[in-house]
């Protein structure tokens, strides 16, 4: 009998407990960065009333940052004990930390109160979403146990903002500041002046504020938009000295450097709006009304200039505590400096050889300022021509050239080529996008940047100090536009520069932000969501066409018409790729078992001789504007009409292009079609003629004039009748050089070919 009741008791305390461990929901870990190593144990901390934090002064920032996020978040109020322990650790880096969460404790060690703001960071994500807007009404909430040790791998991890374009709020700018901080960003660059407007105060200069920071209307539509129109709306403001100061405060707080962007000598036309006598000319002219690059720059003769420019820093150093200043250098066209004779003096004077030395003069005094001042400058990549200052770090924008060229002499360098780090750059195809300046970079591009160029060996490798993702805001008028392109680009590129390579995983990463976006709606961030959005891609296999389709998240089914119907529940569930030899549109989307998740796909294909046939390029397209590559040119779908950057449309950067197409076999051929994009703002410009070399006959095709004011010009050349060949030849000749007076002047023009379609 009593051996009875001792079994019943053991049984008893064995249900109880395995009941007391089923009634906590603990968080699976999906921490984005994605630690160094982590490794889950069993059990869970209970995080309740009964709670306490114990840190010194050390860690103060961190430390009170955990208690007013759980104590905010939440109905739980900590006690003083110390169940969560913050530790100095010195054998750890400066920015890492370990966090050791079992059943009893919780122990943060750090080096630095960064290393362990890291640490809580991570905690963060291990509880719930709830916590994020005050809405956790629980009592307790239980914490997965696990060891979590990790640091990162570049030093610098930055995002950038520009606030000349279109402005947003202090407030905005705090909330920027604090996905910076959640997801271990330690750099925030705030573009504060361009031609369109300057948004910084400057005391010793009040018509900065009175007349450089308004202008007097805006650009309607996209900069290609023929004609163009504009809101005849008064635009501007600035930020007080102030409220700059505020910013710069509530950053440190959370362990984020902020990083002022002063431009010179381009990008001045604001500048030069307010004082006329800083542009070669010292004629009056307005804030620029539209975007682009603009001739009126600085005038590198002038004294005044340096002499101005001086004062503004002056006061910026005061405001800004940052190691670095950054001063631009980018995109400055030397058309007034070669007319200006104070300019050829200078040169002249200097022993310089040319405009591009005069602005490496022009730089290397704005440096030697800063260097007086304990400070060094970042420029964008257009610093190294005509020599690189000596202690300038490098902004790497125009691809990874600069950072090349920059890390060879050994220089620091940031990488942000607009290939992976432009977010003002469309993110999907789905035609319902808002307005974006171009291009097309969406997450998973993002997420494959590998910021060390593989032409640098081990030791220059050293001289990459990190990654910074981008964004311009001429077509972005508010905050919710900003958070919806940086969100969730900026999750791939946190992780870009925060995890090892070895440690990244694409289907896992789209698994942790699905698991993510929960927090940003409890946060009320405006993100982009493509996770239930369906791709698309042609396949050749046998000489046979297929088109297969996919979307990011696991376990979803996809449905499908070839009938232009829409979807819906009943339609057919796509299980293998789809059969192209005719003419079809494909209608497409993600459903569970009740609704639709994400949007409509639709593509339409025209089948024609040369899909699914053998092309060769020579040269390859840009690595920014590769499109689907050369067989994206006769796999039967047309790119946009309005963005040359998607997946089908090409771009060569001052090349003449050589296509051949391989049929496989003599086939009569009626006609060819092919058209190309001409958004001459964006630098893009259609070839005069093009040359197709059948293999009997050579047909040259002259574009009319009147053509070459459409943003598309399309091309359709017919071909003698009952002409056969198995060959193609076209030969595309590059526009040339960009002529003065238009945007982009003196560079090379861009060439942006979309679908060849032979009938």
């Amino acid at each position: 009998m009593p051996i009875k009741k001792i079994t019943v008791f053991i049984v008893f305390v064995i249900l109880v407990c395995s009941c007391s461990q089923n009634s906590h929901n603990v968080i699976e870990p999906q921490i984005i960065p994605t630690p160094k190593n982590q490794s889950v144990t069993q059990g869970y901390f209970l995080l309740n009333n009964a709670t306490g934090v114990q840190f010194d002064d050390a860690f103060k920032v961190s430390a009170n940052f955990l208690k007013a996020y759980i104590e905010n978040g939440s109905q739980i109020k900590l006690t003083e004990n110390n169940t969560i322990s913050f530790i100095k650790d010195d054998t750890l880096t400066e920015e890492a930390y370990v966090l050791e969460i079992l059943p009893k404790n919780i122990t943060i060690k750090a080096k630095t109160d960064q290393g362990a703001f890291y640490a809580v960071q991570s905690l963060r994500q291990l509880l719930p979403s709830a916590f994020e807007n005050g809405s956790f009404k629980e009592e307790e909430v239980a914490i997965q146990c696990m060891t979590i040790e990790d640091e990162p791998r570049f030093q610098y991890r930055g995002m950038h903002l520009d606030v000349a374009r279109h402005m947003v709020s202090v407030d905005f700018i705090k909330k920027y500041i604090d996905a910076l901080a959640m997801l271990k960003m330690n750099t925030f660059h705030w573009h504060l002046t361009d031609d369109q407007g300057w948004r910084i105060e400057i005391k010793k200069y009040p018509k900065l504020q009175e007349i450089a920071a308004f202008r007097e209307q805006t650009l309607i539509g996209h900069f290609s938009n023929q004609p163009t129109t504009y809101d005849g709306k008064r635009y501007g403001g600035y930020y007080t000295q102030e409220e700059i100061k505020e910013v710069v405060a509530y950053a440190l707080k959370q362990h984020i450097t902020v990083i002022p962007e002063i431009e010179m000598p381009g990008h001045a036309q604001a500048a030069i709006a307010a004082y006329p006598e800083l542009g070669c000319s010292g004629d009056s002219i307005k804030v620029a009304q539209t975007w682009g690059v603009f001739d009126d720059i600085f005038c590198a003769g002038k004294e005044n200039t340096f002499t101005f420019l001086k004062g503004v820093l002056d006061e910026v150093v005061e405001l800004f505590p940052s190691k670095f200043i950054h001063i631009g250098g980018d995109e400055a066209p030397k058309t007034h400096w070669k007319n200006c004779q104070v300019c050829q003096k200078r040169i002249k004077e200097e022993g310089l050889k040319d405009e591009h030395e005069l602005q490496s003069y022009f730089i290397q005094r704005i440096e030697k300022h800063l260097n007086s001042k304990g400070r060094q400058i970042i420029g964008w990549d257009e610093i190294l021509e005509g020599g690189l200052a000596p202690n300038a770090t490098v902004m790497s924008w125009r691809g990874t050239k600069g950072a090349v060229e920059a890390a060879k002499q050994h220089h620091n360098v940031i990488m942000t080529p607009t290939s992976h780090c432009y977010f003002d750059y469309y993110q999907s195809t789905n035609p319902n996008e808002p307005l974006a300046i171009g291009g097309y970079l969406p997450l998973e591009k993002v997420y494959s940047f590998n910021p060390i160029p593989k032409e640098l060996n081990h030791d220059e490798a050293q001289y990459v100090l990190g990654v910074q993702g981008n964004l311009w805001t001429e077509y972005i008028p508010n905050a919710e536009h900003v958070e919806y392109m940086i969100f969730p680009r900026i999750l791939a590129m946190s992780e870009v520069g925060w995890s090892l390579p070895e440690n990244k995983n694409y289907d896992n990463f789209v698994s942790r932000v699905e698991t993510f976006n929960k927090r940003l709606d409890a946060l009320d961030v405006n993100y982009a969501n493509h996770l239930y959005e369906v791709e698309g891609e042609l396949i050749t296999e046998n000489g046979l066409s297929f088109y297969t389709l996919k979307t990011l998240t696991k376990d979803k089914t996809i449905r499908y018409t070839t009938d232009e119907s829409q979807p819906n529940l009943q339609s057919q569930v796509y299980e293998k790729p789809i059969p192209f030899n005719k003419d079809m549109v494909i209608k497409a989307a993600v459903f569970n078992e009740e609704n639709q998740l994400g949007s409509i796909f639709t593509e339409t294909f025209n089948y024609h001789k040369a899909v699914g046939k053998t092309i060769t390029i020579t040269p390859e397209s840009s690595k920014v504007y590769s499109g689907s590559g050369a067989q994206g040119l006769i796999n039967g779908i047309s790119g946009s009409d309005s963005r040359y950057g998607d997946k089908e449309w090409l771009g060569f950067w001052g090349d003449e292009v050589e296509i051949t197409i391989d049929l496989g076999e003599e086939m009569e051929i009626n006609s060819i079609e092919t058209r190309f994009y001409n958004g001459q703002g964006q630098w893009i410009y259609a070839p005069g003629e093009l040359e197709i070399n059948l293999d009997k006959s050579v047909l040259i095709v002259i574009v009319n004039e009147e053509n070459m004011k459409d943003l598309i010009v399309n091309i359709n050349a017919p071909v003698p009748t009952q002409e056969t060949s198995r060959y193609i030849h076209i030969k595309i000749p590059s526009y040339g050089i960009i002529p003065e007076g238009n945007q982009g002047s003196g560079n090379k023009a861009w060439t942006f070919i979309d679908e060849i379609i032979v009938n």
